[in-house]
């Protein structure tokens, strides 16, 4: 009797797991965090209800507590993993999402508890700076590759300019000479790393498909940076002006190129949220200081488009998580 051939045996999907969980996924609560901010602003200049603002704080609030917790458990189940992912070139930066979202959230905090918003900023401002010397002293040991100079190294400086973001209304004491200090870090460092950058972008091969969404990060130095400087200085004037307008001008030119020819979706494509945000954020302020129904214009439409970003990329989030397409291999 002949025997039927075998079918070659089909490999299981593999099920979603912590183990897949990228570092770089706190970049969701920096963008919710950031439109909750946003919102606040649109409440204080345009009589936005507040509660807008309150209900995506408290959204910004439970993703950091999930994603805090589940990365926890990636850390005491896979060490390895957690090891491998914050010695690489590339996706070590990524780490410093933790300490920004921890910034922010500080701010959104900062309408209930005046303590709260103290001790969290601290925390906040104390992770940025450590993973900032880190970070920057491993780049100080030379021999490092073209292909590891990406967008993402920008996050270290954005992160050390957010805690006078986030730390502005502290101007005074201890806490202002902190400011002072991440200030001259995330300035520096965001020039230079910026300029580095914009060298491999041009003289070397385009990034991969799937980090293409990170070029937008390009933009958060100088919607940050126009927030960090006005903090400092306690008004807007013509140095503002410049890191304001030009951040617009390379959003439009980024937010073009990616349209014409999108990457698939995956969570490379929150790098795109917490600069929208910083952007948005900053025309509220600059229109709120200068007038103009053309300013004004610029940060209606620029707050509706981080909200309707923010809201896409939820849904897209939530549902490749409910097909299991996320945190797979």
């Amino acid at each position: 009797m002949q025997s039927i051939p075998s079918s070659p045996a089909i490999p299981a999907q593999a099920l979603p797991s912590v183990r897949y969980l990228p570092i770089g996924f706190f970049g969701a609560v920096m963008s919710v965090a950031g439109l909750a901010l946003a919102w606040r602003l649109a409440h204080k200049f345009y009589g936005v209800d507040i509660a807008v603002s309150n209900a995506v704080g408290i959204a910004a609030l439970a993703l950091f507590a999930v994603l805090a917790l589940s990365y926890l458990g990636k850390a005491v189940r896979y060490p390895d993993l957690v090891k491998q992912e914050f010695s690489h070139p590339v996706t070590g930066n990524f780490f410093g999402t933790v300490g920004i979202s921890i910034l922010l959230l500080s701010s959104v905090i900062s309408v209930y508890s005046s303590t709260a918003y103290l001790v969290v900023w601290t925390i906040g401002a104390a992770v940025s700076l450590a993973l900032s010397a880190v970070m920057i002293s491993r780049l100080l040991n030379g021999n490092g590759s073209p292909t590891s100079v990406v967008p993402a190294w920008l996050i270290m400086g954005v992160g050390t300019l957010d805690i006078v973001v986030t730390g502005g209304a502290f101007t005074e004491g201890w806490a202002h000479e902190i400011n002072l200090l991440a200030a001259g870090i995330g300035g520096v460092s965001a020039i230079v790393f910026f300029v580095l950058i914009f060298s491999r972008l041009v003289h070397h091969e385009p990034l991969a498909a799937g980090m293409r969404p990170s070029k937008m990060i390009l933009v958060a130095p100088f919607g940050v940076g126009f927030i960090a400087y006005v903090n400092l200085v306690q008004r807007v004037d013509m140095f503002a002006a410049l890191l304001f307008y030009f951040g617009l001008f390379l959003f439009a030119i980024i937010s073009y190129r990616l349209l014409v020819k999108p990457p698939p979706f995956s969570l490379n494509w929150w790098a795109v949220g917490f600069p929208l945000a910083s952007l948005a954020n900053a025309a509220l302020m600059y229109s709120n200081a200068i007038g103009g129904a053309g300013l004004g214009l610029i940060a209606i439409v620029l707050l509706s488009l981080l909200t309707i970003s923010i809201a896409v990329l939820s849904i897209r989030t939530l549902h490749a998580l409910a097909t299991g397409r996320l945190l797979t291999a």
